[in-house]
C-alpha cells in the first residue's frame, strides 16, 4: 500500500490574498490507499473451522481462531451478535448462559458487561479468562489469505454494521457474510461488492439452490441430510453457476471424503485436526499461513 495525501498547495501559493479564506475552508485531508497489484490468493477448497477449534478449545474466541490458523483450517466460520450499545461481539448462542460464567440476552447486555464474563473457563480451568471478543479483535488475528465464514444473527442493521467494520478493516476480499435477505439488505447498503453466502430457506433445498443461482450469490451453505440423492445434482448445478459451496457439516472420515469426491468446497467440521488430516490424504492442502498476532 502507497499513501497519498491530497493536498492543493499550488493554489495556495499563488493565491496568497486568500490564503486566510483558503484555511479556514481548508477540507479535510484525504487519505488514499493505492493498491500496488499484491494479490492474496485464497485457499480453492478446505477444512472450515466451525466456530474455531472448538473440539479442543472454547468455541468462538481468540484462542480458538489461533488454533484453527494453527493447525491449516482453510476458513473459519463464527457468529456475530449485537450488544445493547450496538457493538458487534462473536457469540453464536442468543444468551452468554452456555459459553461464559454470566447470564442474560447478548442484546440486553453492553459491551463492557460482556467483556467482564469469562468465556474459556467452561471448556477447560485452563482457558480461565478468556474472554468473549469483538468483531474487530477477530478480524485483527486473522491473516489476510484465509476465508472468514462470518454468520450474522441478526438483521439489517447487524448486516450494515458488520458490512461497516469488514470495509474499514480491508477484509472484504475474504469475508464472506452469511446472513438472510434482511441482513443482506444492510450489507449491500454499504458495499455492494462484500460476498454474501445466500441463507435464505435453508429447509427447501430445491428453492435454496435455485433463488441462490438466481440472486447470483458466489457462497451457498448446504445442510446435512440423511439419505440425500440429490446432493450430487444440487452441487453439479451450484458449480455450473459459479456458487462455491459450504457444507454443514462433516466430522468423520468417510463423510468428507465423500463431499469432496462429490465437489463440495468447504466442509465445516467440529473435530478440526483430525479432519484436516483425512483432507491432506485425499490431496486437499492445509493451509499455511505466515501472518498472525
Amino acid at each position: 500500500m502507497k499513501l497519498y495525501w491530497e493536498l492543493n498547495i499550488e493554489y495556495f501559493m499563488k493565491n496568497k490574498m486568500n490564503i486566510f479564506i483558503g484555511i479556514l475552508f481548508l477540507p479535510v485531508l484525504t487519505l488514499i490507499a493505492q493498491d500496488q497489484g499484491n494479490k492474496v490468493e485464497l485457499p480453492l477448497r478446505g477444512i472450515c473451522a466451525h466456530r474455531g477449534a472448538n473440539e479442543t478449545h472454547p468455541e468462538n474466541t481468540l484462542t480458538a481462531f489461533k488454533e484453527a490458523v494453527r493447525l491449516g483450517a482453510n476458513m473459519i466460520e463464527f457468529d456475530v451478535r449485537m450488544t445493547k450499545d450496538k457493538k458487534l461481539v462473536i457469540m453464536h448462542d442468543k444468551t452468554v448462559d452456555r459459553t461464559t460464567n454470566g447470564s442474560g440476552a447478548v442484546s440486553d447486555l453492553t459491551l463492557e458487561e460482556i467483556k467482564s464474563l469469562d468465556a474459556g473457563n467452561w471448556k477447560n480451568k485452563k482457558y480461565a479468562g478468556e474472554k468473549v471478543p469483538t468483531f474487530k479483535e477477530t478480524l485483527e488475528i486473522m491473516p489476510q489469505n484465509i476465508w472468514l465464514n462470518i454468520h450474522l444473527k441478526g438483521g439489517e442493521e447487524l448486516g450494515e454494521a458488520t458490512a461497516k467494520v469488514l470495509n474499514s478493516e480491508e477484509r472484504i476480499h475474504q469475508g464472506v457474510i452469511a446472513c438472510g435477505s434482511e441482513a443482506a439488505r444492510g450489507v449491500r447498503k454499504v458495499n455492494s461488492n462484500i460476498m454474501i453466502c445466500n441463507m435464505e430457506r435453508q429447509g427447501n433445498r430445491e428453492e435454496y439452490v435455485e433463488e441462490t443461482i438466481k440472486g447470483k450469490f458466489p457462497f451457498i451453505q448446504l445442510l446435512k441430510k440423511r439419505n440425500d440423492p440429490n446432493l450430487k445434482n444440487d452441487i453439479n448445478r451450484l458449480k455450473q453457476n459459479h456458487v462455491k459451496v459450504n457444507y454443514y457439516f462433516g466430522d468423520t472420515e468417510d463423510e468428507v471424503k465423500d463431499l469432496f469426491g462429490m465437489g463440495i468446497d468447504f466442509v465445516l467440521t467440529n473435530r478440526l485436526s483430525e479432519m484436516l488430516e483425512v483432507a491432506e490424504s485425499i490431496g486437499v492442502k492445509r493451509a499455511i499461513y505466515k501472518e498472525i498476532k
